[in-house]
């Protein structure tokens, strides 16, 4: 069998707002990498989003390394990237196969390989095994329609294999944490810091009718093993000194005996590993007692997804909570000292003004320590992308991005729209940093860094200086008196 050499690679995509927070390693492609070399092919990852590349740095990548296979991994965001990133490596070598997979080509793949040729292929959902078999197909000689799990081209239409099931067993999954550019990726709000994104299960059983995750991954939710999963943890700090971990996984908590055992674990290592996450706010309630685990754990920033402050609306959005419980998770959270984040969805097509305004003053009484005001973003194959499509005025999938707004509301604009969601985001953090002085010394010291970071680094930055450079003689106050 031919030995291929394959790319994975990230698109230079950027909109301002995960990069405000830090540079975050695409932990899918790591993942696939790990399975490609397994199987004796050459692999190297190349982040050009991280590394902030253009096209003209992405083209010597691409003479210097000549690639057999180009692989990219599109959410709708980025997928346009993607596909021009296919197109300038054909330029290169109008040989070399192009391969997409990820969230937005697993449910639009008919639509990406029959608009553009620069795309050969597209993996649909999990990705390992079959992109394995993909190249190895590729490597022989064979025939790709017979690997299961993508979609294709033949004589100009495009088709898709039978679906592939899932891994059965996450734990024998093998991750090329060497392929790592380690100094790349750090988190922001910790100077120096060395931060790792990793994975403790898969799925989601929510069924927001904003998101995608329940629908990639078919309603189910499998786990990796608590002791597994700490030794990955364990592995990462001690061989590449990560310090800073973001689970990834969209409901780590689903299992509560589990993950009471992977806290326990992690408290008795005491690895040194700050734990960044995202869970329900239902589960939060139910492991308030269990607060001074997480943070012997290291758990110090949780993020729940309150998404609204009225009833209706959460049931309109598919959310399976109450109003209260937001409110109470993010109060349990501020407790136990750990940072405590969240965001609110507006702009449906009843949006006000004056609706706004009041889901900013029902941010500031949930009091968490961050907010960001978000935009509806009906994904395309999404129950609300049918329920808005008449109300859709924006199809560039680059803006899909939870910082433009695509759909238009009954009162304004998109325009005023993304001005007022701005302006809430700004007021609700001068609300906060004008109460700095509440707040114990390590959440102070987060907040004062977040504010610099929001100010200087991220997609609200105009509206963020503007609305809250009064407050940094203040933070240089409390600077001064920290020292």
């Amino acid at each position: 069998m031919k030995r291929l050499r394959v790319l994975l690679a990230t698109p230079p995509y950027h909109c301002g707002m995960l990069e405000a927070a830090g540079s975050w390693l695409p932990l899918g492609l790591v993942y696939l990498a790990g399975a490609v070399r397994a199987a004796g092919h050459e692999v190297r990852i190349y982040d050009a989003m991280s590394r902030y590349h253009g096209w003209e740095e992405i083209g010597r990548t691409l003479e210097d390394f000549r690639p057999d296979v180009v692989a990219l991994g599109g959410i709708t965001a980025t997928v346009t990237d993607c596909v021009d990133f296919c197109a300038l490596a054909k330029e290169f070598d109008p040989r070399v196969v192009t391969v997409l997979g990820n969230v937005h080509p697993t449910f639009m793949w008919r639509e990406l390989l029959e608009a553009d040729r620069a795309v050969d292929f597209v993996v649909r959902g999990e990705g390992e095994a079959a992109f394995a078999d993909l190249v190895a197909c590729l490597a022989a000689g064979g025939d790709p329609a017979r690997v299961a799990g993508i979609a294709l081209r033949r004589e100009g239409r495009a088709e898709a294999t039978p679906e592939r099931p899932f891994a059965a067993d996450l734990d024998t999954l093998a991750p090329a944490w060497d392929l790592v550019d380690w100094p790349l990726y750090t988190y922001h709000p910790r100077p120096g810091s060395r931060l790792a994104i990793v994975s403790s299960s898969r799925g989601c059983i929510g069924g927001c009718r904003f998101c995608s995750q329940r629908l990639f991954w078919q309603g189910r939710w499998r786990a990796r093993s608590p002791e597994g999963f700490v030794a990955e943890l364990e592995h990462l700090r001690r061989t590449y000194g990560v310090d800073v971990a973001m689970i990834s996984d969209e409901y780590p908590t689903r299992d509560r005996a589990r993950w009471e055992r992977i806290l326990r674990l992690l408290a008795e290592r005491d690895l040194g590993v700050e734990l960044l996450m995202e869970t329900r706010a239902d589960d939060i309630l139910r492991d308030a007692d269990l607060m001074d685990l997480y943070r012997a754990a290291g758990v110090s920033h949780v993020y729940v997804g309150v998404e609204a402050v009225d009833q209706e609306r959460l049931d309109l959005y598919g959310k399976d909570i109450k109003v209260e419980g937001g409110r109470r998770a993010i109060e349990i959270l501020n407790a136990a000292d750990i940072v405590s984040e969240t965001s609110f969805v507006v702009g449906t097509p009843d949006e006000t003004p004056a609706s706004l305004e009041r889901t900013l003053e029902l941010a500031k009484y949930y009091d968490p320590d961050m907010a960001f005001f978000l935009p509806l973003t009906p994904w395309p194959y999404t129950p609300l992308h049918d329920l808005y499509r008449d109300r859709i005025e924006d199809r560039d999938w680059r803006h899909y991005n939870l910082v433009e707004p695509v759909i238009r509301p009954e009162t304004m604009d998109r325009a005023e729209l993304r001005r007022r969601m701005l302006a809430a985001t700004g007021a609700f953090f001068a609300h906060k940093f004008a109460r700095l002085h509440r707040m114990t010394p390590a959440k102070r010291a987060f907040m004062t860094t977040v504010l610099r970071l929001l100010v200087e680094r991220s997609y609200l930055s105009g509206e963020m200086a503007a609305t809250l450079l009064p407050f940094r003689k203040l933070l240089g106050a409390f600077k001064e008196a920290e020292r």
